[in-house]
């Protein structure tokens, strides 16, 4: 691992009240000694006690940069783990440019994105899991998935996973022994004893996946889709869900020909919300592949929003559009409740059949039934309300896909103990699970995985 001192702005480069510039590295006193001058003339900043903050200035030479507080952390107990600086100046962009141009001309060299919390890894503070949650509070869109965030950075995953793969090792130890020691290890009776084991263990893996599922939902939001014949309300829907008038509404049929999505916040719940044109027969051309759009947007979604015009009666453009979504978690909104109605509830589920969409009156246009279409959403794809409870959420597509790799070795164990292999062949795929858990708290990472994962960081963290 590189030893070099690295520094970065650690905070937004736009005008606010402060800024930080981050230094960590071997040479951060060295440094700081070299550009900080105390308001009393002090002893060396770097013979502070550790954790203490001070009050002064950065300069170049004689040349005063900027006022400051200098935060003085030594290592082992910091971020990185390694001596560490933090410089609190005002947030200008210009006066934290040039603050931290005063820092690498005596010495550092700039950071890479996520190269602090990269060197947290190797150094042992914190693991794979805990980094990637790092970023994951970061870009957090809502509560829920800000507690995740904070509760796996706690370390939570990391020791669900090493309870896992401590098991394994344990049988992997137990049978390598056993066959380098058979006269002293007895393995009889030890593939009944080994399958009781492999049901706990991929038990416990399939419960993780399960809530990958919630995890996914939480932290990227419900992709949902909008979709109707046209002039039914979806632009009205949009504008009441957004709580602005970000689509255009008019009598006019037709006035939405392209997609238009808004990423909101339901009371907890992200949605990643898209409008889409009024799918119908048309000889428009634009407004065609408008309709073509909408019906490429269905493929992707998580959840689609079909709304009818409870005013007006059902066609075959209704029809057509209900054979679009099946497979797909549908809510109906009969729409225009405040209008005299020509639809029912019954119509709508006697065209949707064994499918049981809910069905829900609302009045877009007044902002009614809102609140019971975000119950509705809760219940279909939580259970209900939402709650945390500190439960482990697996959060990200790669340690979902880790997990999958060790349950498909666990049950090739398993299916070796059931054809009577020899016990050598057990540890060869109870090896392969240990390595597919390992990638998730990053002790079988290769240096590829390391650097895809933390390029993703934002600089200074």
């Amino acid at each position: 691992m590189s030893t070099e001192t690295i520094a970065a702005i650690a905070t937004g480069m736009t005008n606010s009240g402060i800024g930080i510039v981050r230094i960590s590295g071997e040479e951060s006193f060295p440094i700081i000694d070299r550009i900080y001058r105390s308001k009393n003339g002090t002893k060396k900043i770097s013979e502070s006690a550790s954790h203490t903050v001070h009050y002064g200035y950065i300069c170049d030479g004689e040349k005063v940069i900027d006022e400051v507080m200098v935060l003085i952390l030594k290592s082992p107990n910091t971020y990185t783990t390694e001596d560490t600086v933090e410089i609190d100046c005002h947030g200008g962009a210009l006066v934290l440019k040039r603050v931290l141009e005063t820092v690498l001309k005596y010495g550092a060299r700039p950071a890479e994105p996520g190269e602090f919390t990269k060197r947290a890894f190797l150094n042992g503070r914190i693991d794979l899991s805990q980094a990637e949650s790092v970023i994951d509070v970061i870009n957090a869109q809502n509560d829920f998935a800000l507690e995740s965030s904070i509760h796996q950075l706690q370390g939570t995953v990391k020791e669900k996973i090493r309870q896992i793969r401590g098991a394994i090792l344990h049988e992997i130890a137990f049978i390598e022994s056993a066959l380098d020691d058979p006269e002293h290890i007895s393995i009889d009776g030890y593939g009944e004893r080994l399958m009781r084991q492999l049901e706990l263990l991929s038990s416990q893996i399939r419960e993780l996946l399960l809530s990958s599922e919630n995890g996914e939902l939480l932290k990227e939001g419900i992709n949902t889709v909008i979709v109707g014949k046209p002039n039914v309300g979806k632009s009205s829907l949009m504008n009441a869900l957004t709580g602005k008038d970000r689509a255009i509404v008019t009598e006019v049929a037709g006035t939405t020909r392209d997609l238009l999505e808004e990423q909101i916040n339901l009371n907890g719940i992200t949605l990643n919300v898209t409008d889409t044109a009024g799918i119908h027969d048309t000889e428009d051309t634009v407004e065609k592949i408008g309709v073509e759009k909408a019906r490429a947007s269905l493929n992707r979604a998580d959840l689609v929003i079909y709304v009818a015009d409870v005013s007006a009666p059902l066609d075959q453009d209704d029809k057509r559009i209900f054979d679009f979504l099946k497979e797909k978690k549908v809510i109906v909104l009969l729409n225009k409740s405040d209008l005299q109605q020509a639809l029912s509830e019954e119509e709508i589920c006697s065209l949707t059949g064994e499918n049981n969409y809910p069905v829900l009156s609302v009045s877009a246009k007044e902002g009614d039934g809102i609140k019971e279409l975000e119950q509705v959403i809760r219940k279909m794809f939580f259970q209900g309300e939402i709650s945390y409870n500190n439960e482990i959420l697996i959060t990200n597509v790669r340690q979902k896909s880790a997990l999958e790799q060790a349950l498909e070795s666990l049950d090739m164990v398993r299916q070796s103990v059931q054809d009577q292999m020899p016990e050598d062949f057990y540890s060869i795929d109870l090896v392969n699970a240990c390595d597919a858990l390992g990638k998730i708290t990053g002790e079988s990472a290769g240096e590829d995985l390391v650097n895809e994962i933390f390029s993703k960081f934002c600089m200074g963290k």
